[in-house]
């Protein structure tokens, strides 16, 4: 990918102006990774994903699978980053840098699934991608970004507890249901093999909450998705059509804190602004708006 960016790079060199003259984009090797570290630090919250993926990893160089990371320099200085694998999500990137790296996205020939992460760079990303010839299916242009640390302000229920592999055959079912409710399409799409990989490897770090009925199906379930030693984001908050309605959900969530905050003491998520029930149920355990995320499907 990097042989395909750099003939782009050069022609930003020679003779840009504006806010970005004088700035190169290249992508991040493994020593590029304590100021990685240092720019996403500045955001813990909104930068989960990538601190997850550096926590993992141990480096910013590029994955075996593909992915990479775009950084913009000022001489040695990083600026801002963006992760380019699946999904484009920007690190600290003022909207002013937005231009340069959707060209470099853009000219990887790497198709991307969505643009999520702070709301102000993803949507100059979408603007800079939308005028290469990039239109997106959809944009949820704001979803606020809510966190609690300390204990919920209402009792949890005690029957959440962490996914096991014995259940994987009806935790599986209840995720894809989720995604397909969630984006409009099922995540079997692209392979079932890929999806019920993520899933078990959920369950088997003790990232998979949920809670079974009598007859064994899920009630309700969710997963930590980006995960550090100080964060953790939920997704895939998911409750079966069959008890929706019952005034259950807020302590579902409350029992989501207590069971996250077993692995990190701030817990986090994003949801859409429009999803007005799942907003009232997330402030009612004690969740609040930090920050505002958006998101871009293609």
């Amino acid at each position: 990918m990097l042989s395909r960016v750099a003939p782009w790079l050069a022609s930003r060199r020679d003779g840009a102006t504006g806010p970005t003259a004088g700035l190169t984009l290249r992508v991040l090797a493994g020593a590029d990774t304590g100021a990685l570290l240092q720019l996403a630090r500045q955001d813990a919250v909104a930068n989960v994903f990538i601190l997850s993926h550096l926590e993992t990893a141990g480096t910013a160089a590029p994955t075996g699978g593909g992915a990479s990371i775009f950084g913009v320099f000022d001489g040695d200085t990083l600026l801002g980053a963006c992760w380019a694998g699946a999904n484009l999500v920007p690190v600290q990137l003022d909207p002013e840098l937005a231009g340069l790296v959707a060209a470099a996205a853009h000219h990887s020939g790497r198709r991307y699934a969505s643009i999520f992460g702070p709301a102000e760079a993803v949507l100059a990303l979408y603007a800079a991608l939308e005028q290469l010839g990039c239109p997106a299916q959809e944009v949820r242009g704001e979803q606020p970004l809510m966190s609690i640390a300390g204990p919920p302000l209402i009792e949890p229920n005690p029957a959440l507890d962490f996914g096991q592999l014995a259940d994987f055959d009806r935790i599986l079912p209840a995720c894809a249901a989720m995604f397909e409710e969630e984006v409009g399409y099922s995540p079997y799409l692209g392979g079932r093999d890929y999806y019920s990989r993520r899933v078990k490897s959920l369950i088997r770090a003790g990232h998979s909450l949920v809670h079974l009925g009598p007859g064994r199906e899920v009630v309700f379930k969710a997963e930590l998705g980006a995960v550090t030693a100080d964060v953790t984001q939920v997704q895939g908050v998911w409750m079966n059509p069959a008890f929706r309605g019952l005034g259950r959900s807020a302590g579902y969530m409350a029992a989501v804190v207590v069971l996250a905050q077993t692995v990190a003491p701030v817990t986090s998520l994003y949801v859409n602004d429009f999803n007005t029930r799942a907003r009232a149920s997330y402030e009612r355990a004690g969740f609040r708006q930090v920050g505002t995320f958006a998101t871009v499907l293609f």
